[in-house]
């Protein structure tokens, strides 16, 4: 099975529909809390020039966004 990491935060409608998603397609996956500070300077230092939220990762390789995470399991 496919790692799946999730950098999400609070009151994010892009990040729940990624959840939601990510669910409806039977994938598990690690949610990281940016609204903790540590996991914001980790994302950070991981995508120094992400500016928004969710940030997704399969297999340590980086995806994007919501829409990005849509597109890829549409393929």
């Amino acid at each position: 099975m496919k790692e799946v990491e999730i950098f999400t935060g609070p009151g994010c409608d892009y990040c729940v529909a990624a959840k939601q998603l990510l669910v409806s397609k039977n994938f598990s996956f690690r949610e990281r809390d940016v609204s903790i500070p540590e996991v914001m300077l980790e994302m950070r230092d991981r995508l120094p020039r992400a500016k928004t939220i969710p940030q997704i990762f399969i297999d340590g390789q980086h995806v994007g966004g919501f829409e990005d995470l849509q597109e890829k399991l549409q393929a």
